[in-house]
């Protein structure tokens, strides 16, 4: 040889490299998984609520409880959009921190909330919710889903 290393890999080095790779995907797919069980519990468990979702930044579709009428990544992409909007325009009025985006229309409601820089949570309710309750469990909903999305 020449004195120069080599700068291929080891055969460990591309062990580990693959062991890391295989449990960072399976830690991926168990967030996703709890993501989506912690959704369901959430849409079955309070009263009024018709569907959610959550979805990153990018628009996509990361879980989802949603009516079956409804197009999961259409429903992701704007989701997505409306809080990006409701942000710059909370900051253009110069009203701080956007808590949540909130649409309301003669058949209930469409909550948009961020749940960090990684995930926003849309919230579909109908129009017999209270919506003081209704903000409590999106509340105790973006507990739960934030540090499984950090």
């Amino acid at each position: 040889m020449d004195g120069k290393t080599s700068n291929l890999p080891t055969n460990s080095q591309t062990t580990n490299h693959q062991l890391l790779s295989t449990i960072t995907q399976e830690k991926a797919m168990i967030n996703i998984s709890m993501l989506q069980e912690v959704l369901q519990e959430f849409v079955s468990s309070t009263s009024n609520i018709q569907g959610a979702a959550l979805v990153s930044p990018d628009g996509l579709a990361l879980a989802s409880v949603l009516p079956a009428e409804m197009d999961e990544d259409r429903t992701a992409a704007m989701s997505a959009a409306m809080l990006s909007l409701g942000e710059r325009i909370g900051s253009e009025l110069v009203r701080g921190t956007i808590d949540r985006i909130v649409v309301e229309g003669e058949k209930g409601f469409g909550i948009v909330v961020s749940c960090g820089p990684d995930a926003v949570l849309l919230v579909l309710a109908n129009a017999a919710v209270k919506q003081g309750l209704l903000f409590l469990e999106i509340k105790r909903a973006v507990a739960q889903i934030s540090p499984l999305v950090a």
